[in-house]
């Protein structure tokens, strides 16, 4: 694994985190007002995260990951690069 593939990695996550920490902040003011909003995106941030972490794992199993395997983990369809 190169330096790339690494700040691939760490950019993605970070958007990843902050895409799905967005999304959770009208849904859990409405469902759960006892939990603090920043604690409903931080658990939807993390969670989000480590799904895909755990496939990021299971790719690298082989010792190698690749470009296609960060795309794959993250949902990126090879034809959307293009």
């Amino acid at each position: 694994m190169n330096l790339s593939i690494i700040k691939d990695v760490v950019g993605r996550m970070i958007a990843l985190f902050l895409t799905s920490a967005a999304g959770v902040v009208t849904g859990a003011a409405a469902l759960a007002p006892e939990l603090s909003i920043a604690k409903s995106c931080a658990i939807a941030g993390v969670s989000a995260c480590i799904v895909v972490l755990q496939k990021l794992a299971a790719a690298s199993l082989d010792g190698n990951l690749s470009k296609e395997d960060v795309d794959n983990a993250f949902g990126i369809k090879p034809e959307s690069r293009k």
